[in-house]
Protein backbone atom coordinates (compact mmCIF):
# COMPACT_ATOMS: atom_id res chain seq x y z
CA UNK A 1 0.00 0.00 0.00
CA UNK A 2 3.04 2.40 0.32
CA UNK A 3 4.53 1.83 -2.62
CA UNK A 4 1.15 2.41 -4.65
CA UNK A 5 0.32 5.72 -2.84
CA UNK A 6 4.03 7.07 -3.24
CA UNK A 7 3.31 6.51 -7.24
CA UNK A 8 -0.26 8.42 -6.47
CA UNK A 9 1.57 11.65 -5.19
CA UNK A 10 4.01 11.49 -7.71
CA UNK A 11 1.70 11.52 -10.44
CA UNK A 12 -0.17 14.29 -8.80
CA UNK A 13 2.40 16.28 -8.12
CA UNK A 14 3.66 15.34 -12.49
CA UNK A 15 0.17 17.37 -13.16
CA UNK A 16 0.24 20.13 -10.48
CA UNK A 17 3.80 20.91 -12.45
CA UNK A 18 2.57 20.85 -16.15
CA UNK A 19 -1.03 22.55 -15.51
CA UNK A 20 0.50 26.00 -15.18
CA UNK A 21 2.56 25.77 -18.48
CA UNK A 22 -0.46 24.08 -20.78
CA UNK A 23 -3.54 27.16 -19.16
CA UNK A 24 -2.33 29.90 -20.86
CA UNK A 25 -1.02 27.81 -24.12
CA UNK A 26 -4.82 27.08 -24.69
CA UNK A 27 -6.00 30.42 -23.64
CA UNK A 28 -3.61 32.10 -26.11
CA UNK A 29 -4.74 29.72 -29.38
CA UNK A 30 -8.41 30.81 -28.15
CA UNK A 31 -7.56 34.47 -28.15
CA UNK A 32 -7.71 37.74 -30.91
CA UNK A 33 -4.80 37.31 -33.57
CA UNK A 34 -1.14 38.86 -33.02
CA UNK A 35 1.27 40.27 -34.71
CA UNK A 36 4.85 40.81 -34.19
CA UNK A 37 7.61 42.63 -35.51
CA UNK A 38 11.49 41.60 -35.33
CA UNK A 39 12.46 45.98 -34.64
CA UNK A 40 9.93 48.91 -33.76
CA UNK A 41 11.74 51.14 -36.44
CA UNK A 42 13.31 51.20 -39.75
CA UNK A 43 14.17 53.78 -42.25
CA UNK A 44 12.36 54.05 -46.12
CA UNK A 45 14.44 51.50 -48.30
CA UNK A 46 14.76 49.28 -45.52
CA UNK A 47 12.56 45.96 -43.93
CA UNK A 48 10.67 44.86 -41.23
CA UNK A 49 9.82 41.38 -40.51
CA UNK A 50 6.39 40.59 -39.67
CA UNK A 51 5.09 37.41 -37.45
CA UNK A 52 1.88 36.10 -36.28
CA UNK A 53 -0.16 33.75 -35.03
CA UNK A 54 -3.41 32.68 -33.38
CA UNK A 55 -4.69 33.27 -37.22
CA UNK A 56 -7.21 31.30 -39.06
CA UNK A 57 -5.49 28.09 -40.93
CA UNK A 58 -5.09 28.69 -44.77
CA UNK A 59 -6.18 32.54 -44.56
CA UNK A 60 -4.80 34.60 -46.74
CA UNK A 61 -3.43 37.89 -44.95
CA UNK A 62 -2.47 41.46 -46.50
CA UNK A 63 0.14 43.14 -44.51
CA UNK A 64 0.51 47.35 -44.44
CA UNK A 65 1.84 50.21 -43.78
CA UNK A 66 -0.60 53.10 -42.37
CA UNK A 67 -0.49 56.33 -40.42
CA UNK A 68 -2.30 58.51 -38.45
CA UNK A 69 -3.31 55.00 -36.46
CA UNK A 70 -2.46 53.66 -32.98
CA UNK A 71 -3.53 49.75 -32.29
CA UNK A 72 -6.19 50.75 -29.64
CA UNK A 73 -8.21 52.61 -32.63
CA UNK A 74 -7.43 51.14 -35.30
CA UNK A 75 -6.25 52.28 -39.10
CA UNK A 76 -7.99 55.66 -39.57
CA UNK A 77 -9.68 56.46 -42.79
CA UNK A 78 -9.41 52.70 -44.08
CA UNK A 79 -6.29 51.60 -46.69
CA UNK A 80 -6.56 55.06 -48.08
CA UNK A 81 -4.22 56.01 -45.48
CA UNK A 82 -1.46 53.34 -46.08
CA UNK A 83 1.13 52.27 -48.41
CA UNK A 84 -0.39 50.25 -50.52
CA UNK A 85 1.65 49.95 -53.12
CA UNK A 86 4.63 48.52 -50.84
CA UNK A 87 2.31 46.01 -49.14
CA UNK A 88 2.59 41.95 -49.23
CA UNK A 89 0.17 39.28 -48.98
CA UNK A 90 0.94 36.26 -46.95
CA UNK A 91 -0.99 32.68 -46.29
CA UNK A 92 -0.68 30.87 -43.00
CA UNK A 93 -0.20 27.79 -41.89
CA UNK A 94 -1.88 25.21 -40.45
CA UNK A 95 -1.41 26.59 -37.22
CA UNK A 96 -2.55 29.70 -38.26
CA UNK A 97 1.44 31.39 -37.95
CA UNK A 98 2.85 32.93 -40.42
CA UNK A 99 6.28 35.18 -40.93
CA UNK A 100 7.01 37.94 -43.99
CA UNK A 101 9.16 39.75 -44.32
CA UNK A 102 8.08 43.60 -45.28
CA UNK A 103 9.60 46.46 -47.00
CA UNK A 104 9.49 49.99 -45.32
CA UNK A 105 7.67 52.46 -47.13
CA UNK A 106 6.27 55.97 -45.61
CA UNK A 107 2.59 56.26 -45.67
CA UNK A 108 0.70 59.02 -47.52
CA UNK A 109 -0.19 60.39 -44.07
CA UNK A 110 2.05 61.48 -41.19
CA UNK A 111 2.58 58.98 -38.30
CA UNK A 112 2.13 57.54 -35.89
CA UNK A 113 2.23 54.58 -37.83
CA UNK A 114 1.68 50.96 -37.17
CA UNK A 115 2.28 47.37 -39.17
CA UNK A 116 -1.84 46.74 -40.40
CA UNK A 117 -2.89 42.62 -40.68
CA UNK A 118 -5.72 41.71 -42.10
CA UNK A 119 -7.74 39.28 -43.80
CA UNK A 120 -8.80 39.43 -47.54
CA UNK A 121 -11.27 37.27 -48.00
CA UNK A 122 -13.46 35.26 -45.15
CA UNK A 123 -14.47 36.16 -41.54
CA UNK A 124 -12.58 39.78 -41.36
CA UNK A 125 -9.86 39.42 -38.77
CA UNK A 126 -6.96 42.05 -38.05
CA UNK A 127 -4.50 43.11 -35.75
CA UNK A 128 -1.93 45.99 -35.63
CA UNK A 129 1.83 47.03 -34.33
CA UNK A 130 3.35 49.70 -33.62
CA UNK A 131 6.21 50.81 -35.99
CA UNK A 132 8.09 54.01 -36.75
CA UNK A 133 8.82 54.86 -39.77
CA UNK A 134 12.74 57.10 -39.51
CA UNK A 135 12.51 60.20 -41.09
CA UNK A 136 8.43 60.45 -41.73
CA UNK A 137 6.44 63.44 -40.46
CA UNK A 138 4.80 62.62 -36.85
CA UNK A 139 1.44 64.39 -36.23
CA UNK A 140 -0.83 63.56 -33.44
CA UNK A 141 -4.49 62.41 -33.57
CA UNK A 142 -6.99 63.92 -34.42
CA UNK A 143 -9.97 64.72 -31.73
CA UNK A 144 -13.45 63.61 -32.18
CA UNK A 145 -15.78 65.90 -32.05
CA UNK A 146 -18.05 66.27 -29.06
CA UNK A 147 -21.37 65.80 -29.09
CA UNK A 148 -23.31 62.15 -31.10
CA UNK A 149 -21.14 59.74 -31.92
CA UNK A 150 -22.21 56.47 -33.84
CA UNK A 151 -20.95 52.95 -33.09
CA UNK A 152 -21.63 50.03 -34.70
CA UNK A 153 -23.07 47.49 -32.64
CA UNK A 154 -24.33 44.57 -34.55
CA UNK A 155 -22.50 42.52 -37.41
CA UNK A 156 -22.94 43.77 -41.25
CA UNK A 157 -24.60 41.87 -43.68
CA UNK A 158 -25.36 42.04 -47.24
CA UNK A 159 -29.18 41.06 -48.40
CA UNK A 160 -29.96 40.22 -52.20
CA UNK A 161 -29.73 37.82 -54.82
CA UNK A 162 -28.41 37.92 -58.48
CA UNK A 163 -31.08 37.90 -60.62
CA UNK A 164 -31.39 36.71 -63.99
CA UNK A 165 -29.73 39.94 -65.73
CA UNK A 166 -26.84 39.96 -63.61
CA UNK A 167 -26.10 36.79 -65.27
CA UNK A 168 -25.73 38.77 -68.80
CA UNK A 169 -23.62 41.72 -67.46
CA UNK A 170 -25.94 43.55 -65.59
CA UNK A 171 -24.65 45.41 -62.71
CA UNK A 172 -24.55 42.94 -58.99
CA UNK A 173 -26.63 44.95 -56.53
CA UNK A 174 -26.91 44.27 -52.68
CA UNK A 175 -27.98 46.31 -49.70
CA UNK A 176 -25.75 46.73 -47.20
CA UNK A 177 -27.73 46.26 -43.39
CA UNK A 178 -26.58 47.44 -40.19
CA UNK A 179 -27.76 48.71 -36.69
CA UNK A 180 -25.63 51.56 -35.36
CA UNK A 181 -25.93 53.09 -31.96
CA UNK A 182 -25.29 56.85 -30.61
CA UNK A 183 -22.89 56.38 -27.81
CA UNK A 184 -22.72 60.61 -27.79
CA UNK A 185 -24.05 63.28 -25.44
CA UNK A 186 -26.36 64.44 -28.68
CA UNK A 187 -28.58 63.57 -31.28
CA UNK A 188 -26.69 62.50 -34.70
CA UNK A 189 -29.08 64.04 -37.45
CA UNK A 190 -29.39 62.49 -40.57
CA UNK A 191 -25.86 60.43 -41.05
CA UNK A 192 -23.23 60.62 -43.98
CA UNK A 193 -21.83 57.28 -44.42
CA UNK A 194 -19.26 56.77 -46.74
CA UNK A 195 -20.06 52.87 -48.86
CA UNK A 196 -16.47 51.64 -50.48
CA UNK A 197 -16.33 48.89 -52.68
CA UNK A 198 -12.61 47.05 -53.17
CA UNK A 199 -11.34 44.50 -55.61
CA UNK A 200 -8.50 42.06 -54.01
CA UNK A 201 -6.05 43.69 -52.33
CA UNK A 202 -7.07 48.03 -54.27
CA UNK A 203 -8.10 50.92 -52.45
CA UNK A 204 -11.72 51.22 -52.15
CA UNK A 205 -13.68 53.53 -54.37
CA UNK A 206 -16.02 55.49 -51.92
CA UNK A 207 -19.54 57.29 -52.34
CA UNK A 208 -21.50 59.67 -49.84
CA UNK A 209 -25.03 58.30 -49.04
CA UNK A 210 -26.95 59.89 -46.33
CA UNK A 211 -29.33 57.97 -43.81
CA UNK A 212 -32.43 60.12 -43.17
CA UNK A 213 -33.11 60.47 -39.15
CA UNK A 214 -32.16 60.93 -36.11
CA UNK A 215 -30.32 58.78 -33.62
CA UNK A 216 -30.79 59.82 -30.17
CA UNK A 217 -28.02 59.44 -27.11
CA UNK A 218 -28.42 55.49 -25.97
CA UNK A 219 -30.55 54.76 -28.64
CA UNK A 220 -29.84 52.59 -31.58
CA UNK A 221 -31.30 52.56 -35.69
CA UNK A 222 -31.17 50.11 -38.19
CA UNK A 223 -29.59 51.40 -41.32
CA UNK A 224 -29.93 50.29 -44.96
CA UNK A 225 -27.54 51.49 -47.53
CA UNK A 226 -27.47 50.22 -51.19
CA UNK A 227 -24.13 48.66 -52.92
CA UNK A 228 -23.76 48.43 -56.54
CA UNK A 229 -20.78 47.39 -58.86
CA UNK A 230 -19.96 47.69 -61.94
CA UNK A 231 -21.25 45.81 -64.96
CA UNK A 232 -19.98 42.89 -65.50
CA UNK A 233 -17.85 42.46 -61.93
CA UNK A 234 -17.30 39.52 -60.67
CA UNK A 235 -14.42 38.29 -58.08
CA UNK A 236 -13.83 38.92 -54.26
CA UNK A 237 -14.87 42.01 -53.33
CA UNK A 238 -15.22 43.99 -50.35
CA UNK A 239 -18.09 46.54 -49.14
CA UNK A 240 -16.25 49.09 -46.21
CA UNK A 241 -18.24 51.39 -44.36
CA UNK A 242 -16.79 54.53 -43.33
CA UNK A 243 -18.10 57.32 -41.06
CA UNK A 244 -16.45 60.34 -39.46
CA UNK A 245 -12.94 59.38 -41.18
CA UNK A 246 -13.01 56.12 -39.33
CA UNK A 247 -14.03 52.50 -41.31
CA UNK A 248 -16.52 51.36 -39.03
CA UNK A 249 -17.38 47.38 -40.75
CA UNK A 250 -16.45 45.43 -43.75
CA UNK A 251 -17.73 42.73 -45.67
CA UNK A 252 -16.64 40.65 -47.95
CA UNK A 253 -18.60 39.68 -51.25
CA UNK A 254 -17.97 36.92 -53.49
CA UNK A 255 -19.44 38.01 -56.80
CA UNK A 256 -20.04 34.86 -59.34
CA UNK A 257 -19.20 35.17 -63.17
CA UNK A 258 -21.80 36.34 -65.93
CA UNK A 259 -21.77 33.16 -67.53
CA UNK A 260 -24.16 34.40 -69.94
CA UNK A 261 -21.84 37.02 -71.40
CA UNK A 262 -19.44 33.92 -72.16
CA UNK A 263 -22.51 32.09 -74.44
CA UNK A 264 -23.15 35.30 -75.80
CA UNK A 265 -19.51 35.65 -77.42
CA UNK A 266 -19.20 32.03 -78.26
CA UNK A 267 -23.07 32.54 -80.66
CA UNK A 268 -21.97 35.84 -81.43
CA UNK A 269 -18.78 33.82 -82.77
CA UNK A 270 -20.51 30.90 -84.48
CA UNK A 271 -23.57 33.20 -86.07
CA UNK A 272 -21.59 36.07 -87.03
CA UNK A 273 -19.04 34.36 -89.66
CA UNK A 274 -22.06 32.28 -90.87
CA UNK A 275 -24.18 35.68 -91.60
CA UNK A 276 -21.46 37.12 -93.42
CA UNK A 277 -20.32 34.06 -95.01
CA UNK A 278 -24.26 33.71 -96.55
CA UNK A 279 -23.86 37.60 -97.17
CA UNK A 280 -20.93 37.29 -99.45
CA UNK A 281 -22.20 34.71 -101.23
CA UNK A 282 -25.43 36.66 -102.18
CA UNK A 283 -23.60 39.50 -103.36
CA UNK A 284 -21.27 37.23 -105.81
CA UNK A 285 -23.88 35.79 -107.14
CA UNK A 286 -25.33 39.07 -108.04
CA UNK A 287 -22.82 40.96 -109.52
CA UNK A 288 -21.07 37.93 -111.47
CA UNK A 289 -22.02 37.62 -115.62
CA UNK A 290 -24.86 35.62 -116.61
CA UNK A 291 -24.25 32.74 -119.26
CA UNK A 292 -26.32 32.87 -122.29
CA UNK A 293 -28.94 30.65 -122.78
CA UNK A 294 -27.78 27.59 -125.41
CA UNK A 295 -30.20 25.80 -127.66
CA UNK A 296 -31.72 22.57 -126.90
CA UNK A 297 -29.84 19.91 -128.99
CA UNK A 298 -31.93 18.24 -130.73
CA UNK A 299 -33.46 14.69 -129.59
CA UNK A 300 -32.04 11.58 -130.32
CA UNK A 301 -34.55 8.90 -131.70
CA UNK A 302 -36.45 6.78 -128.97
CA UNK A 303 -33.74 3.84 -129.56
CA UNK A 304 -30.98 5.43 -129.03
CA UNK A 305 -31.98 6.64 -125.58
CA UNK A 306 -32.89 3.00 -124.70
CA UNK A 307 -30.28 0.48 -123.53
CA UNK A 308 -28.89 -2.10 -125.69
CA UNK A 309 -30.49 -5.65 -124.69
CA UNK A 310 -33.82 -4.61 -123.39
CA UNK A 311 -36.04 -5.41 -126.73
CA UNK A 312 -35.29 -7.89 -129.82
CA UNK A 313 -32.72 -6.60 -132.88
CA UNK A 314 -35.58 -7.09 -135.34
CA UNK A 315 -38.08 -4.92 -133.66
CA UNK A 316 -35.14 -1.99 -133.25
CA UNK A 317 -34.83 -1.89 -137.09
CA UNK A 318 -37.84 -1.65 -137.50
CA UNK A 319 -38.25 1.62 -135.42
CA UNK A 320 -35.16 2.64 -137.37
CA UNK A 321 -37.11 2.03 -140.23
CA UNK A 322 -40.19 3.60 -139.65
CA UNK A 323 -38.01 6.29 -138.07
CA UNK A 324 -37.07 7.16 -141.75
CA UNK A 325 -39.57 7.24 -143.19
CA UNK A 326 -41.87 10.62 -143.74
CA UNK A 327 -44.26 10.75 -141.82
CA UNK A 328 -47.34 11.16 -143.78
CA UNK A 329 -46.37 7.76 -145.66
CA UNK A 330 -46.85 4.42 -144.17
CA UNK A 331 -44.50 1.72 -145.13
CA UNK A 332 -47.42 0.19 -147.49
CA UNK A 333 -48.25 3.65 -148.80
CA UNK A 334 -44.40 4.23 -150.33
CA UNK A 335 -44.49 4.76 -153.71
CA UNK A 336 -41.20 2.90 -154.26
CA UNK A 337 -42.34 -0.21 -152.28
CA UNK A 338 -46.20 0.25 -153.60
CA UNK A 339 -44.76 -0.22 -157.36
CA UNK A 340 -42.11 -2.64 -156.64
CA UNK A 341 -44.95 -5.25 -154.59
CA UNK A 342 -47.55 -4.17 -157.11
CA UNK A 343 -48.27 -6.49 -160.57
CA UNK A 344 -46.70 -5.85 -163.46
CA UNK A 345 -48.37 -3.66 -165.78
CA UNK A 346 -48.62 -4.97 -169.75
CA UNK A 347 -47.38 -1.48 -171.00
CA UNK A 348 -44.52 -1.78 -168.89
CA UNK A 349 -40.85 -2.91 -169.59
CA UNK A 350 -40.46 -7.27 -169.03
CA UNK A 351 -38.23 -7.38 -166.23
CA UNK A 352 -35.92 -10.11 -165.47
CA UNK A 353 -37.75 -11.56 -162.62
CA UNK A 354 -41.05 -11.26 -164.47
CA UNK A 355 -41.84 -14.74 -166.12
CA UNK A 356 -42.43 -15.02 -170.33
CA UNK A 357 -45.06 -17.36 -171.76
CA UNK A 358 -44.65 -18.93 -174.24
CA UNK A 359 -46.42 -19.64 -177.17
CA UNK A 360 -47.89 -22.92 -179.05
CA UNK A 361 -44.70 -24.21 -180.56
Amino acid sequence: MNGRARISALVAVVALLLSPTTAPTASAADGPPVVKLSRSQAGTGGSVTVSGSGWRPRALLMILICGQSVPSTGVRGGTNSCANADGRAVTTDAEGRFSRKLPVAEPPVPCPCVVHAATVTGARAEADAVFRVAGHTVEPLPTEPDGGRLSVLTDTRLDGSDSLLTRFGAPPARTLVFTVGNVGTSDVRDPVFHVGTSHGVFAPQWQEQQWRGTIRPGKKARVELSVELAAGAHGDYTVSLKYGGKVMAEQPWGVSRPWGVTLFWILACLVVPAALFRLGMAVVDRVRPRQKARRPRPRLPEVALRLPGLRPRQEARHSMRSSSALPWFTPDDDPGTAGRLSAPHDDGPTSPGTPTTKGPP
